[in-house]
């Protein structure tokens, strides 16, 4: 921050002037604290609970989304749904729970362990939470919380998968992409095509999707047949078969995010939040220029309504992280006008 407030070509500029006006509204949603009870109330018929504790760190951005897209999302304690805490909080009265990224109790043990083994608290709370079908979204170290509770990927048997040390022996912090592999299962991509590339960043230590050689083959083939792989690391060419970096941890059969058999439980280890507006991207500012060089020598590129308003289109500001927050969230709405 003090080198922004001392550099003389931005000092004294308003935020207008720095950023286009389309990106504007989600920093200034972060800069006055959001959106008033009132206007969270009025017309905002999906809650989402966005569940932290010590640690985590990707809260804010996941609550950004989910308002950005008109649902009221509220980012809870768990203290808070234990009754520990004077503001308690009920889980059933929300649609959608969301553990996100982070480093909860600073992934001492292991990575999600210590916030799984707290979530116990709630146990019955959150299996009739799934069980009323109800999505819950786990983004990285919220992935990791999921398989340690047992609800990825979902079975009843003995844990079979775990999130482990990178193969790199190191922490991960790259851009992936994503093909997505799911027949319709998963609630959170049902309206993406099976096959889609999306962009998002990854950031862990512990992301490698880990299944014993012994079981490699039978868990494996249930995961297909239950269509509960949802996203494979994949190459620029769609290829799910690429290694490193292309597949920044080592996980068996490049397997990046899993949902349960019933397709309301979702984990994947990139993160969408830090996708989901355009200039969020690692690309955005050479695209950009691009762009801007192109509508200057050819404007017929543009339909005549673009250059009169000069507005910008979706491709241009949004990234492909939003599509993960639509969906469930098209999902819910539907599903609450039944």
């Amino acid at each position: 921050m003090s080198k922004i407030e001392n550099n003389d070509n931005i000092r004294g500029c308003s935020l207008a002037s720095l950023l286009p006006s389309s990106f504007l509204s989600p920093f200034i949603f972060l800069y006055e604290g959001g959106r008033s009870e009132d206007e969270v109330k009025e017309g905002d018929e999906v809650r989402v609970c966005i569940l932290r504790i010590e640690g985590t760190n990707c809260e804010w951005e996941t609550c950004l989304c989910f308002t950005h897209l008109n649902a009221s999302a509220e980012i809870v304690h768990l203290k808070q749904l234990t009754g520990e805490h004077s503001e308690r909080r009920n889980l059933e009265d929300y649609d959608i729970l969301v553990l996100p990224g982070g480093f909860s109790a600073g992934d001492y043990v292991r990575a999600g362990a210590i916030f799984a083994a707290r979530m116990r608290a709630i146990w019955r709370d959150l299996c009739s939470f799934v069980d009323a079908g109800k999505p819950v979204l786990g983004i990285c170290n919220g992935f990791q919380v999921l398989v340690e509770l047992g609800l990825l990927p979902g079975w009843d048997e003995k844990r079979e998968v775990a999130l482990t040390l990178n193969d790199s022996a190191r922490f991960e912090c790259r851009l992936t992409i994503l093909k997505h592999e799911n027949r319709g299962t998963c609630v959170f991509t049902k309206d993406i095509p099976r096959g889609s590339l999306l962009r998002m960043p990854c950031a862990h230590a512990e992301g490698k999707f880990f299944v014993p050689a012994e079981s490699k083959e039978r868990v494996l083939l249930r995961l297909e047949e239950n269509d509960q792989i949802v996203f494979r690391y994949s190459d620029a060419e769609g290829r799910t078969v690429a290694g490193y970096p292309w597949n920044p941890n080592g996980s068996f059969s490049n397997i990046a995010g899993i949902c349960n058999p019933a397709g309301n439980v979702f984990g994947l280890m990139p993160h969408p939040e830090r996708a989901f507006f355009a200039f969020q991207t690692q690309e955005w500012a050479r695209k950009r220029a691009i762009a801007e060089t192109i509508a200057e020598t050819e404007t017929e590129t543009k339909t005549k309504a673009e250059a009169e308003t000069g507005e910008e289109t979706e491709a241009e500001i949004y990234g492909d992280g939003k599509r993960i927050f639509e969906c469930v969230l098209e999902h819910v709405r539907r599903s609450k006008s039944l």
